[in-house]
């Protein structure tokens, strides 16, 4: 293990983090919010002291392997909320450090998950930061720092395996800063046309910024308690469903829907599967719902809008669907699991995992069928190597063990059994919203320390696709070569 780079890199993250705590800052000033303003720069002197601490010195050895690639990822983001929670606790506006933290934690991961029982009494520099951390943590913040810092690209490629969400993980072009670029200048481009677009819809600009960050990193966080149902209206509802499944799909896609390779997208499997999931989906749940709100109109919207939001693991509501018919509700607790595309900002299994999952059991029975037939496993056109299936296959069993593992963990708060299971659905695909006290009303006040802890740890878990979070206990990644 190279500890001295992995320190150094976490230094820059620190450094990176006090230049994003600028525009809270100046958004804190900017309302006259002098104590808030005074928060976040204490905060940003505290990043910068420590980033200080740990680049000081330049390591000679800057090699970057495997471990030291999943120790910086996961590190980064333990970090980077740590520091992110204090404008939070410094204000008292949220008094519990453990609640912010849990609240941080949920930004950067794109969760979405809350403590708060009343958003609007917050200052607008404090909500803003909230939904800013969206912003940053959708497409990654070692990503971001990527395009930044000058790291080879032989070594950042273990930093990108270790945060992008999916299966697989590639270059774009040859050099993969070039990489990090592009996908960011697609996510900047996409983030400006919904601010405009919601503008248009009388939005002012401070929400439609924030909504756009919340829609972009699929992160939900809103400035109203009544989240987007608050504004009353349908162009504003479709734009944001649209964005999000926009902002669920592989932003690989988009590029090369940039270089005029249209076919390369319509083949996509992925792509196909998740949109004719979204289709069913809305259209089961209007026909469910339809005699709650009698106008088919009224209906397909607020389907749409909850499918959107719940498989792209956003978690923004505009109404509250604890009150749907089970199977409307049963459908989106299923959608919470599906997720969004790998390469996308949207949580959950993703839906390549799940064709790779389901085609190799396919495989697999043709091969009880025929023993001496040889088959491969395809995604796109295109044979998926024997060790991507087997990792996916081995994602989820630990998977599945870390959600009956929480979910037992969680019960000794004594709540039912619906929201102990959705509360850990929701912070594990990094959803938000669950069902029972959790719901689109709800919020996670109640649990006890411990569990927001535990919960905050499913969220990090759950955006950083469970290994680097866990190779971090491992006694052998931190062994010196």
């Amino acid at each position: 293990m190279n500890r001295r780079m992995v320190v150094y890199i976490l230094g820059q993250m620190l450094n990176a983090e006090a230049l994003l705590l600028l525009f809270p800052t100046a958004v804190s000033f900017l309302y006259r919010e002098q104590g808030v303003a005074f928060a976040f720069l204490i905060t940003i002197a505290a990043t910068v002291a420590f980033g200080a601490l740990c680049t000081f010195r330049r390591p000679q050895n800057r090699v970057i392997y495997a471990r030291e690639g999943f120790a910086v990822v996961a590190l980064s983001w333990l970090v980077l909320s740590a520091f992110g929670a204090l404008p939070f606790w410094l204000t008292r506006e949220i008094p519990s450090y453990v609640d912010c933290f849990f609240e941080t934690v949920s930004g950067f991961t794109t969760t979405g998950a809350s403590i708060l029982t009343e958003v609007e009494s917050l200052s607008r520099g404090l909500l803003f930061w909230r939904s800013f951390t969206h912003w940053v943590g959708g497409m990654g913040v070692l990503v971001f720092v990527m395009t930044v810092i000058p790291l080879g690209d032989n070594r950042s490629m273990h930093i990108l395996r270790a945060e992008v969400p999916g299966p697989m993980v590639g270059k774009l072009v040859p050099r993969l800063k070039s990489t990090a670029k592009i996908l960011y200048g697609i996510y900047i481009v996409m983030t400006a046309i919904e601010v405009v677009l919601l503008l248009f819809g009388g939005m002012d600009l401070y929400d439609s910024l924030v909504h756009s960050f919340g829609t972009a990193g699929t992160g939900g966080f809103s400035v109203k308690n009544a989240s987007i149902g608050a504004y009353q209206s349908p162009y504003i509802e479709w734009v944001i469903a649209i964005f999000m499944l926009l902002f669920g799909i592989n932003f690989n896609l988009y590029f090369f829907l940039l270089l005029g390779k249209i076919r390369t997208v319509l083949q996509s499997d992925e792509l196909r599967c998740y949109l004719g999931i979204v289709g069913a989906s809305i259209a089961v749940i209007a026909v469910n719902i339809l005699p709650m709100y009698q106008k088919l109109g009224v209906a397909v919207r607020h389907a749409a809008f909850q499918v959107s939001s719940i498989i792209t693991t956003t978690g923004y509501a505009t109404v509250d669907f604890n009150g749907w018919p089970q199977l409307s509700r049963t459908i989106l607790v299923v959608l919470m699991f599906f997720g969004a595309c790998a390469g996308s900002t949207g949580g959950g299994l993703k839906i390549a995992r799940l064709l790779l999952f389901f085609r190799t059991m396919r495989r697999d029975l043709r091969r009880m069928l025929h023993p001496h037939s040889v088959e491969v496993v395809m995604l796109d056109g295109k044979p998926v190597p024997e060790d991507t299936v087997a990792g996916a296959n081995g994602f989820f069993l630990v998977y599945s063990a870390i959600a009956l593992v929480t979910v037992l963990l969680i019960s000794v708060d004594g709540f039912d059994f619906e929201t102990n299971f959705t509360a850990m659905a929701a912070c594990l695909n990094n959803i938000g919203p669950g069902l029972g006290m959790v719901g689109p009303t709800g919020n996670f006040s109640a649990f006890s320390d411990f569990s927001k802890l535990l919960l905050s740890f499913a969220m990090l878990i759950g955006r950083l696709e469970v290994f680097p979070m866990l190779l971090i206990f491992a006694p052998s990644v931190w062994r010196r070569r």
